[in-house]
């Protein structure tokens, strides 16, 4: 992107306390994310169309017979009751999308959120498999992978993500109580645990933990970067030292400082 760094959080960043993200022009990209859930989420209620969501979701066919397909589509298939709960998690979606989108730009959105989803599913995929390697390939629980399902796991990657950038933000949690962003972190992973104890999807628990994971360090890994070539530098720094010590005990080569005492040295 240009004109600054995009990782850096800022307060606001799209929405806070006062709702910011409900104004202004909605970028495309955002309202296809928003149709495609909404449309798959439709197929499961029909007889004739609901195989098609169970075959894009993200199961235990993955490690059982390979339908590798689900790492990659499962983000993008609506899951849940036709009820408030889900008409209020799209627009949780569609307040932390428009914002991330705003900051990441196209490209850097759609990067995010699938490479994210992927690196999720696939640790979800090899937990499940473990489990059933350890456990034996009876029939899988109902619930397995359910936590990470559908518009939950973009839910999951978009507010992490929002709140990595924005970590000063103040959002209305439950739209009632003022809490910064970064804090969103945590508790993304508290609702997580909260879920797996009521239902026991230990592949999903991991899948949500991984993704809340990736997605932080995808977007603050400049940091360690930077923080690399500044101790390559060091190292330099200290190895040249050495090695001009070295030099002047065996060559009785002598530093001496400039007129003006600056360490910038001069050999005699």
């Amino acid at each position: 992107m240009k004109g600054g760094n995009p990782f850096q959080g800022g307060r606001g960043g799209g929405f806070g306390g006062d709702f910011a993200g409900l104004t202004g022009p909605v970028p495309k990209d955002l309202w296809i994310l928003l149709g495609i859930i909404f449309g798959t989420f439709t197929l499961q209620f029909f007889q004739s169309t609901a195989w098609l969501a169970d075959l894009l979701r993200l199961t235990p066919m993955v490690w059982r017979s390979g339908f590798l397909w689900q790492l990659v589509t499962y983000p993008f298939i609506g899951m849940g009751a036709p009820n408030f709960w889900f008409v209020l998690e799209l627009l949780i979606l569609f307040l932390f999308g428009r914002s991330v989108l705003g900051r990441l730009g196209r490209r850097g959105f759609w990067k995010l959120l699938l490479s994210s989803a992927l690196v999720a599913g696939i640790a979800a995929a090899l937990v499940g498999a473990l489990v059933d390697f350890t456990t034996g390939q009876g029939p899988p629980p109902p619930t397995t992978l359910i936590l990470m399902q559908g518009q939950r796991m973009v839910m999951t990657i978009l507010i992490a993500a929002f709140a990595t950038m924005n970590q000063h933000a103040t959002i209305l949690l439950f739209f009632v109580l003022p809490i910064q962003a970064r804090w969103f972190l945590l508790l993304e992973i508290l609702f997580a645990f909260l879920g797996f104890l009521s239902t026991h999807d230990v592949s999903g628990f991991v899948g949500l933990c991984v993704a809340v994971g990736f997605t932080y360090g995808a977007l603050t890994g400049w940091q360690t970067q930077v923080w690399s070539r500044r101790a390559r530098l060091r190292l330099q720094q200290q190895w040249l030292s050495l090695k001009l010590k070295w030099m002047r005990k065996r060559r009785g080569i002598h530093v001496v400082r400039d007129d003006d005492d600056r360490p910038g040295p001069y050999l005699h």
